[in-house]
């Protein structure tokens, strides 16, 4: 089940404006967080199917994660 992971499209990165991020560095930090994010979710993922839990239930409760994530710099 792990390398189910790995196959999820990486995002191209771009600014609000939709202008590509262009700096290495910026695009390094952005892959490498994505990366393991990724990882993160696949394994919880993982481990609550094993432990029963229904899975559109599970994917419904990660979305909801994922929209409740507040910008810090938002007003």
């Amino acid at each position: 089940m792990k390398a189910a992971a790995s196959t999820a499209a990486q995002p191209h990165w771009v600014q609000p404006d939709g202008a590509p991020i262009a700096c290495r560095d910026k695009l390094r930090t952005l892959d490498e967080n994505w990366i393991e994010v990724r990882t993160v979710l696949q394994d919880a993922f993982e481990d609550a199917l094993l432990i029963g839990v229904d899975e559109q239930k599970l994917r419904t409760a990660l979305m909801t994660l994922v929209q409740a994530l507040q910008s810090p710099f938002s007003p």
